[in-house]
């Protein structure tokens, strides 16, 4: 009866990694399980389809294209830089484009992006960088320095200026930039403001596009799992790489989306080793059950003809 009672909770046990796995699928928004190919952004319908005014708004992903490293800005000290020198250091990169003097929009993009990097264990400019790019040639480097000294007031961690560069530049730089990344933007002359989406561009660091995300508020988990897979797993743990194996990016949503078939097999080879296991301990543990109620019959019997002798 013991070894029963053992066997039934065991099974219970084993079956709990099946469970918990058909509960997040469950969990899980029917999009996120759509797979197929993608050739534009989730932002960018037909221009005869967008509103007066909005005819360039948009973003058209070129995933996996390789952006231009020599393209030439000037950083928020003036200095000349090209966009080469973010790159080839194993990390990746998070490419926000915008403007300075953006009255809402860019600002609330780029205290969203602060937030969730403030929730990450990622440290700006040791395993990420941020490359904040405005499309508007008429800002200044001034500009720029200002509103690098706003965000990394709120970012708050230490030393980490140097991982985030605030950049301006020629008209035709920007437009070989924001046409590199399918970046559409355009400017209103009747409220002197550019109307453009919101996104950030995730880069590798060789350069090449690994994802979008849109909004201006990104969730901590899709932009660590963002950072890892651009970092081609410079960045990360195991626990990074297990959820990389059940989540994959999904270019329809911005997002990472649970994949049913990765989660099942993943389930089922731990609910196989957790079996594996408790049925070893039970054996091993019968054995010794046995071998003592032996040794224990064995006592009882000599004792009593020892008792039958006396």
């Amino acid at each position: 009866m013991r070894s029963k009672s053992v066997l039934t909770n065991s099974m219970i046990v084993a079956a709990f990694p099946l469970l918990l796995a058909a509960a997040v699928l469950l969990s899980q928004p029917l999009f996120a399980q759509v797979r197929g190919p993608m050739t534009g952004g989730i932002m960018t319908p037909p221009p005869t389809q967008r509103p007066a005014g909005l005819q360039f708004v948009g973003i058209d992903q070129h995933l996996n294209a390789e952006v231009p490293g020599n393209i030439e800005f000037r950083d928020e000290l003036g200095n000349p830089v090209q966009l080469s020198d973010y790159f080839g250091h194993g990390r990746p990169v998070i490419l926000n484009l915008g403007y300075y003097q953006c009255p809402m929009l860019c600002s609330e993009l780029l205290q969203g992006l602060v937030g969730s990097m403030k929730a990450l264990t990622f440290d700006l400019g040791k395993d990420f960088d941020v490359v904040t790019v405005s499309f508007d040639p008429r800002e200044t480097t001034e500009m720029a320095a200002a509103k690098k000294r706003d965000i990394m007031k709120r970012y708050g961690r230490a030393n980490t200026e140097q991982g985030w560069h605030f950049l301006t530049g020629r008209a035709d730089q920007i437009e070989a930039l924001t046409k590199a990344v399918g970046f559409q933007f355009q400017f209103d002359p009747k409220t002197n403001q550019y109307a453009h989406a919101a996104a950030i561009v995730m880069l590798t660091p060789d350069r090449h596009i690994s994802g979008y995300f849109y909004g201006v508020e990104f969730s901590p988990k899709d932009l660590r799992l963002g950072l890892v897979q651009a970092s081609q797993n410079n960045i990360g743990n195991v626990s990074d790489q297990v959820l990389l194996y059940c989540y994959h990016y999904d270019p329809m949503t911005g997002k990472y989306g649970a994949v049913i078939g990765n989660i099942l097999k993943l389930s089922g080879l731990a609910t196989v080793l957790i079996m594996g296991i408790f049925m070893f301990v039970m054996f091993r543990a019968d054995r010794r059950y046995g071998h003592g109620s032996g040794h224990s019959s064995g006592g009882d019997a000599a004792g009593g003809d020892l008792r039958r002798v006396t």
